[in-house]
């Protein structure tokens, strides 16, 4: 396939200029977001305890917390982030946008220090300052958007034979966690529900970002409501947007927001950046220091979030002992229904421990 033409854009002075601006908007967006989505972790989790206490979990496939405005709350706080989000990427870059998403990973992790009493210890402080160092590395070394002109460009780089293998595999591999892994191992495999959001996730993210500069043009004067290329980029992404939120609902209400937050982080982004890379050549033409730079600002955010999920409140720890007599069957009835009185041999154990050992055992 011929090689795409973009823009060519202003003199390289005023360029350079122009792409320093569209950055740093792109940046301010970015770190917006993380606030508001970060936040709306825990909204949201707020909300899934509130409407499981009364009916059905969303984690057993309930979806009772349609009905708690504490639930649409953090929804909407997620939106005005997801927002804020979308029109960064009209601005810069999805390989400096999307690694500035740990920045939510820290607003979340010290709101459920806080709110959900989710201890926030000193190796969690430690992984907070490594997520903020890589996210700085990587902003001072973001290479430089190359715009298409119209959104015909961008679907013939969305049909190229790369992105579209990339495509298939993350669906077949999405569909076999979904069909397969899900009703067998969802319950006790953080990866199953986290696998489906972030391979789901990559592929949204490279139609929002198709979305944002068909937006960006038509607003610039250059039309691209007529093309049936726009509107199939915004049906997939309202189709990817809805399994994510699926899937992320049934994950937090699972598993302890504290590890759910990172490790969705990392795979997320390095199946975004991927995709990114093969779909728009983000890196074409970027010095290899540049791009080695990136990876290490990359490798330190990852490092970050994974301090963050090994952090455990000590309390957790000291009790660990305690965790070897129950016995799988033990743990997979109180999983099943969440009724804690029906167990005999556990009167000693009172309910705030089992509720951690449901939780957190098999994470």
């Amino acid at each position: 396939m011929d090689q795409v033409q973009t823009n060519s854009g202003p003199p390289p002075a005023a360029g350079s200029a122009h792409f320093f601006a569209d950055n740093l908007k792109g940046f301010l967006l970015a770190v917006a977001s993380s606030a508001f989505i970060g936040a709306s972790f825990i909204i949201k989790k707020k909300g899934l305890k509130r409407a499981g206490a009364s009916g059905s979990r969303a984690g057993i496939g309930g979806y009772g917390y349609l009905l708690e405005p504490l639930w649409w709350i953090g929804m909407v706080t997620m939106i005005i982030g997801e927002i804020a989000n979308f029109v960064a990427y009209i601005f810069a870059p999805a390989v400096m946008v999307t690694p500035l998403g740990a920045l939510s990973i820290i607003v979340s992790a010290v709101l459920a220090h806080f709110i959900l009493k989710e201890k926030l210890q000193r190796m969690g402080v430690l992984g907070c300052v490594l997520c903020i160092v890589g996210s700085t590395v990587i902003v001072l070394h973001a290479p430089e958007e190359r715009t298409p002109s119209s959104v015909e460009q961008i679907w013939d780089l969305a049909t190229q034979p790369a992105f579209l293998l990339y495509t298939a595999s993350a669906v077949a591999v999405s569909l076999v966690l979904m069909l397969h892994c899900s009703p067998r191992y969802g319950q006790t495999n953080i990866m199953v529900y986290l696998g489906i959001c972030s391979a789901i996730g990559s592929l949204t993210v490279m139609s929002i970002k198709a979305i944002g500069i068909a937006i960006k043009l038509t607003l610039e004067g250059i039309n691209q409501a007529g093309y049936f290329q726009t509107w199939v980029f915004a049906m997939v992404a309202i189709s990817c947007i809805i399994i994510q939120l699926n899937y992320l609902n049934k994950a937090l209400d699972t598993f302890n927001t504290a590890v759910v937050s990172p490790v969705y982080y990392a795979m997320f982004t390095i199946l975004t950046i991927l995709a990114s890379a093969i779909m728009f050549k983000d890196w074409s033409g970027q010095s290899a220091s540049n791009i080695a730079s990136e990876i290490c600002g990359l490798i330190t955010v990852i490092s970050g979030t994974t301090v963050l999920h090994s952090t455990r409140e000590s309390d957790q720890t000291s009790s660990s002992d305690l965790y070897t007599p129950l016995s799988p069957k033990i743990f997979w009835h109180i999983q099943g229904n969440g009724e804690l009185g029906k167990l005999k041999d556990d009167d000693l154990l009172s309910g705030e421990f089992v509720a951690v050992v449901r939780q957190d055992h098999f994470t």
